[in-house]
């Protein structure tokens, strides 16, 4: 069941909260893809209870009576939150997220916390504290990551919506590898308070949904200024699920020159190219842009997120909260809780940052992938005066073989290639099914200009009332 048929069950007394949400964990209860790190039944059932008590409050609402599952790196007060990590494996917030609240006063009744990779660093949710997701589609492949446990949730048909996070790509790509919809939405448009830092300057949170309308709902509840926030933007708002109904008319689409030199396989590539004769028969006209710079993204990123991780993680040291190794001197204690609380590819990171934050190295690789980095943006903003969206796979690949990390762990980083781009720049972009091929789902991506959600949905909505892959299930 869609977000659409489940909001409109619980509003027109059809079915209650209360039978939504025991549903639904009753599917947490028997899944065996590792999907979930926190059962809330108790709490869940309690919260339907009130929703159910109260009807003509929260029939309105946007999200109302509908189960939502959270990423485990939103805070929730009193309730365990991990971020994938052993660090933080005994860690309950004392406050919420912006974005649970949100979504709590939206009407949504939070049952389970997902799995991810640790910190958000991965893309197959495999580095996570507590073992990796399995992908839906087939349990032996990954869903992708960091956000793959919020990605398979509703692929699996658990909940209807869930809630994940962006840093280079971990919405859109685990949203492409289970046959989804997902989004991240401009940089600053969604609070990041209460969500645990990985890169502060490309994190975003975003929804994701089997279709645009599920996002649209979700983001509607998701999104809105925050002054705890120094990095969200006041803007008037936008009812993206409203936005979804306006006719913006014929389009102007940028394709990306010479896009098979990157390495995308044929598959996507195919889907790609049938997608494009979609976007033309809706009357959209297709324009060759010359984005040569594109590559050099995933060189600026893999500098820049490791910096910043160096120096948010930087606070997880024994003394002050999480994992706390038991030593008899300082210097002990912050090394032997460091090495014991992390993962592998987490310590990988922070030492790269720290190696590229050093005396002798900022200026030759810090300061350098900034420029390049400016670099993008300033490209993208050339690209945006002449068309309205671009449009590209959101992957090279289909759903991967698990352990790809030790055999080629170069190409699992090369996954973000297309992704990336956009966290650089800030830009909002979104990733929705547009093919099926060896039994697994593909994805294709729109990215817009800032502050553009409404004509990314709108669009992809306009595709999906075309076309059937985001009703096909597991």
């Amino acid at each position: 069941m869609n977000f659409r048929e489940q909001r409109e069950n619980f509003r027109n007394k059809k079915i209650s909260a209360k039978e939504a949400v025991q549903e639904a964990l009753c599917k947490v209860e028997n899944d065996k893809l590792n999907i979930f790190i926190s059962n809330l039944r108790d709490s869940a059932e309690k919260r339907a209870e009130e929703i159910d008590n109260n009807f003509e409050k929260y029939k309105d609402r946007p999200l109302s009576g509908v189960p939502i599952a959270h990423k485990d790196i939103f805070c929730t007060e009193n309730i365990q939150t991990t971020c994938g990590s052993k660090m933080l494996s005994n860690f309950i917030p004392p406050y919420s997220s912006t974005v649970t609240r949100n979504c709590d006063e939206a009407g949504s009744v939070m049952i389970a916390k997902t799995n991810m990779d640790e910190f958000a660093m991965g893309s197959s949710n495999e580095t996570s504290f507590f073992g990796p997701v399995g992908n839906p589609w087939n349990d032996s492949l990954v869903p992708g990551g960091s956000s793959g446990g919020s990605a398979a949730c509703v692929a699996a048909n658990i909940t209807s919506i869930s809630t994940g996070t962006d840093t280079g790509g971990s919405i859109r790509q685990p949203a492409a590898l289970c046959g989804i919809t997902g989004m991240k939405p401009t940089y600053g448009l969604v609070s990041r308070w209460g969500m645990i830092a990985f890169c502060s300057s490309m994190d975003q949170a975003g929804p994701f949904a089997r279709d645009a309308f599920g996002c649209a709902a979700l983001l509607d509840a998701m999104a809105s200024y925050d002054g705890k926030d120094s990095t969200c933007s006041k803007r008037d708002v936008v009812n993206f699920e409203n936005a979804l109904a306006e006719d913006f008319g014929a389009l102007n689409i940028g394709i990306i020159k010479n896009i098979e030199d990157l390495g995308i396989n044929n598959d996507v590539l195919e889907a790609y190219e049938h997608s494009k004769s979609v976007l033309q028969q809706l009357g959209h006209t297709l324009k060759e842009i010359d984005f040569s710079e594109l590559s050099s993204g995933i060189c600026s990123y893999y500098v820049i997120a490791p910096a910043e991780c160096s120096s948010n993680l930087s606070r997880f040291d024994g003394v002050k909260y999480g994992y706390r190794s038991d030593q008899n001197n300082i210097s002990e204690l912050y090394m032997k809780t460091r090495s014991e609380g992390f993962g592998d590819e987490v310590k990988k990171r922070i030492l790269i940052g720290t190696h590229v934050l050093s005396a002798g190295f900022y200026d030759a690789y810090y300061l350098k992938a900034q420029q390049v980095r400016r670099m993008m943006k300033n490209k993208f903003e050339d690209i945006f005066k002449d068309v309205d969206l671009i449009f590209m796979p959101t992957t090279l690949d289909q759903a991967f073989e698990k352990n790809r990390q030790d055999s080629d762990p170069n190409r699992m980083y090369k996954e973000d290639l297309l992704t990336i781009p956009a966290n650089l720049a800030g830009l909002p972009a979104i990733s929705f099914p547009n093919g099926f091929k060896n039994n697994l789902p593909v994805g294709g991506q729109f990215v817009g200009n800032y502050f553009k959600e409404d004509l990314l949905l709108n669009t992809a909505n306009k595709i999906q009332e075309v076309t059937d892959w985001h009703k096909m299930t597991p």
